[in-house]
């Protein structure tokens, strides 16, 4: 169906994104650790995931978390635009060999004011692009956290433990968690050590968009 893009207004051939709005996204650089996804010199590990590793084990991400991709997300997240997530879906790519997709959880009472799951409706085109089966139950968020968003690193990690449980049973899988947007990684992390302590043995993050590293 004919659309209008989302960010300038023109025809955009049934995309939500016009060519040349979409040429001019700010796409992720290829030259960032392999583990959370921050940019380093020739895409070497970073110091801090050598420090202190997180429980996933890679991160993939589309775009940068800025002018004009936050307003995109935005549209998604807060204005019910779901043809965006299709769009994000394709930007990602496929995930790769991996057995399972579990989208990031909301709490339900978040759940029950949003209407839906972002995270969810850019996984579902992902699963039925590969097949690969979707888990819509068997992760939860459990705590309402605050949000992550006023709150520093160490802040964020400690607002995050305990926030979800896991009642998957994931032996020896590898598992890929589809998320909008990462900023410190405190969610996916925690997430992470959930899946693990069910038995998953790699943990990839494929996230639509990542937070510039502080300066």
């Amino acid at each position: 169906m004919p659309q209008d893009c989302y960010l300038c207004g023109a025809r955009s051939d049934g995309q939500p994104v016009c060519p040349e709005c979409h040429a001019g996204l700010p796409f992720h650089r290829a030259a960032s650790c392999p583990v959370c996804a921050l940019p380093t010199t020739e895409g070497e590990v970073c110091g801090h995931c050598l420090r202190t590793p997180p429980a996933f084990d890679a991160t993939r991400v589309a775009f940068d978390y800025v002018f004009p991709l936050d307003v995109l997300v935005q549209a998604l997240k807060y204005r019910h635009k779901l043809a965006l997530a299709g769009y994000f879906a394709d930007a990602l790519g496929l995930p790769r060999e991996v057995d399972l997709i579990v989208p990031m959880p909301l709490h339900p009472m978040r759940l029950s004011e949003r209407g839906f799951n972002q995270a969810v409706e850019i996984a579902r085109p992902l699963a039925g692009a590969t097949g690969l089966p979707m888990a819509l139950a068997g992760l939860a968020r459990v705590r309402n956290t605050p949000a992550q968003a006023s709150l520093g690193r160490a802040e964020r990690a400690a607002n995050m433990r305990g926030a979800f449980e896991c009642s998957l049973r994931l032996d020896g899988k590898a598992v890929v968690v589809v998320d909008d947007v990462m900023t410190t990684g405190a969610s996916l992390d925690e997430v992470a050590r959930c899946l693990k302590a069910c038995g998953a043995v790699r943990v990839e993050n494929l996230v639509v968009a990542r937070t510039p590293a502080p300066l």
